[in-house]
């Protein structure tokens, strides 16, 4: 469904399972932030708050990993991908990766590279897919594969398992390649698998993160993370280039620190997972429903009579996956309430019977 076919107001007055970017600002976050918002304190990440955000991520993660803090998604992207290929690379991603659907060419634009997109039943790349992609090392005419990227969780909502994830690093090692991973929703699968941070990124193998926290309950920004010192070395100057360094960063950094406060990022995933699990289990009882992907995280991939979805639209803004094949996509937030998911599970069962 396209925004302007609906009133502002209408928008603006709707509960949503949209996208857990339309999620609000957890009160915590906020609080951090106003916390900061004190005196004057040194631009450019020299600041206590910053200080004190890299110690947070470095203790989750490993101490040797060097972390930076940029605006965006899109942006930590870009910032990871020039750090490990060059011009005449290539970029392995599934064909519903982030950085080849929803990024407007910006990877491609700011690196050179050419991106191979692979088609998945599941939005996951297998060590299998990604083989076939593995020639034409040492030919000049052929771009050289020189990264693997993947989401976890994926753009289907589907997670990536410990030895799924080592499979592909090895892969990637073993071809001199380089692995990234975009963690823009990693707080949910680390939830749902019930692991930490480190058990699905370093200990896999994994070269550089893109870690983010907006659809988790943070206002803005995100960190790359390098856990190689030497791709590490020249982070800095990138990020400059790419405009991606913030002078007051301390309102992005402090918010980290929230985050990782009494697993504050923990507990919001974990709700977004469960409403998106009670939503799932309303759903699946009735036989106008298919979903089209296993509900492993926070989101939903379903059919649906299309009168049905218009119905459900007038009161709930969604969008659709597939239209042409009544395809929706659900997405549950860190502030989705039960009472969200049973007012549509009534709204759904009474267009269904009318």
């Amino acid at each position: 469904m396209k925004l302007e076919n609906k009133s502002l107001q209408s928008i603006k007055d709707m509960r949503s399972f949209a996208s857990d970017n339309n999620s609000s600002v957890h009160p915590l976050v906020m609080e951090a932030i106003l916390t900061a918002n004190k005196d004057h304190a040194l631009g450019y990440g020299d600041d206590p708050w910053t200080i004190e955000a890299v110690n947070k991520l470095k203790e989750a993660f490993t101490p040797d990993c060097e972390p930076l803090f940029v605006f965006n998604g899109t942006g930590s992207n870009i910032l990871a991908l020039q750090l490990i290929t060059r011009p005449f690379n290539s970029i392995i991603c599934a064909e519903t990766a982030h950085i080849y659907v929803d990024e407007c060419g910006a990877p491609v634009k700011s690196t050179g590279c050419q991106m191979t997109p692979l088609k998945t039943t599941d939005g996951k790349l297998t060590p299998e897919l990604i083989a076939t992609c593995l020639h034409g090392f040492g030919e000049q005419h052929h771009s050289q594969p020189g990264a693997i990227y993947f989401s976890q969780c994926t753009e289907m909502g589907t997670v990536y398992t410990v030895e799924e994830l080592k499979a592909i690093t090895s892969l990637a090692h073993q071809n001199g390649m380089y692995v990234h991973m975009d963690g823009a929703r990693l707080a949910n699968a680390a939830a749902a698998l019930n692991l930490s941070f480190k058990a699905l990124t370093v200990d896999c193998g994994i070269d550089v993160l893109s870690f983010g926290g907006t659809k988790n309950g943070l206002m803005m920004g995100e960190s790359v993370i390098f856990f190689d010192k030497e791709l590490a070395k020249y982070a800095p100057y990138y990020r400059k280039q790419s405009a991606q360094l913030a002078s007051k960063l301390r309102y992005l950094s402090t918010q980290f620190t929230a985050y990782f406060t009494d697993d504050l990022w923990h507990k919001n995933a974990s709700h977004a997972n469960e409403m998106a699990r009670m939503l799932y289990n309303g759903l699946s009882q009735f036989p106008e429903v298919r979903f089209t992907q296993k509900v492993e995280t926070n989101a939903l991939f379903l059919t649906m009579p299309r009168e049905v979805i218009d119905k459900l639209l007038e009161k709930w803004f969604f969008y659709f996956w597939n239209e042409g094949a009544c395809e929706i996509r659900l997405v549950a937030s860190f502030d989705t309430t039960p009472e969200d998911v049973q007012d549509f599970l009534t709204l759904f069962e009474e267009t269904v019977k009318y």
